[in-house]
């Protein structure tokens, strides 16, 4: 049960019929696993703090610097030179101490994905690399967690919710394949981007990942999985396409 206090700091989201009581109390029971607290990550962990999430948990391994700034928005020019996973959990502290907050200062990668994944309802992923993503994404598949993926670069964002554990469902390898394994690929800082189309892919893709976490508890809890909406910022425009199941794919192709 929600207490009263509760209940006003979230009165809006109640009084809406696609989330209602019932959907705000399964946020606040719900753990979320937010990987990256950059410029993807910051902006979707304060949608997310704001929803009332009942517990997240968030991986870094960077330090806050002054080019972060300009798109990384829970962070402050006295954070520079703090460690982004730290200055996160204070951050989520400060704007709702309800909110059980965990941070860990490490990479996540294909040995410890699976224990960093445990126990969460979601895992949102906003990391800068293939190599990480395509970790996470078959951690998530044998763990049997949803995964809301959030990618930008440039003017072009990527947002979409995988289930590659559940029959016929795709995951996010059978989106990008086998050839991305690696640690090289274009960054912020050599190819630029704009903190708020940043913040627009961010906000949506804590929406995606609301849905999921209302599977079952309220009209909102559609989770799309497998359908990708690729946003273009400069004209602006959505579309959707839906990712097949790849039979083949060696993240998800025996679920």
């Amino acid at each position: 049960m929600l207490s009263p206090e509760r209940l006003n700091r979230f009165a809006r989201h109640i009084v809406l019929p696609e989330v209602g009581g019932a959907g705000q109390a399964r946020l606040a029971a719900s753990r979320v696993l937010l990987i990256g607290a950059g410029g993807v990550g910051s902006p979707a962990l304060q949608y997310l703090a704001a929803a009332g999430i009942g517990a997240i948990t968030v991986v870094d391994c960077d330090a806050v610097d002054a080019s972060n700034l300009q798109r990384q928005t829970i962070f402050a020019e006295a954070d520079i030179g703090a460690r982004k996973a730290e200055a996160a959990a204070r951050w989520i502290a400060a704007f709702d101490s309800q909110v059980a907050v965990a941070a860990h200062d490490m990479r996540i990668d294909t040995d410890n994905a699976a224990a960093l994944i445990a126990g969460h309802d979601v895992v949102v992923d906003g990391s800068d690399n293939f190599a990480t993503r395509l970790a996470v994404s078959d951690a998530c598949v044998a763990s049997a967690v949803p995964l809301t993926s959030i990618a930008v670069g440039r003017f072009q964002g990527q947002v979409a919710n995988f289930a590659g554990h559940l029959p016929g469902q795709p995951c996010y390898r059978c989106w990008v394949g086998d050839a991305f394994d690696a640690d090289d690929c274009d960054t912020c800082a050599a190819d630029g981007v704009l903190g708020a189309f940043v913040g627009m892919a961010a906000s949506l893709g804590a929406m995606q990942a609301i849905r999921v976490l209302l599977i079952g508890a309220s009209d909102l809890g559609d989770p799309q999985w497998g359908q990708l909406h690729l946003i273009d910022g400069l004209k602006p425009g959505l579309r959707t396409v839906r990712v097949p199941a790849d039979p083949g794919c060696r993240g998800c192709g025996a679920a």
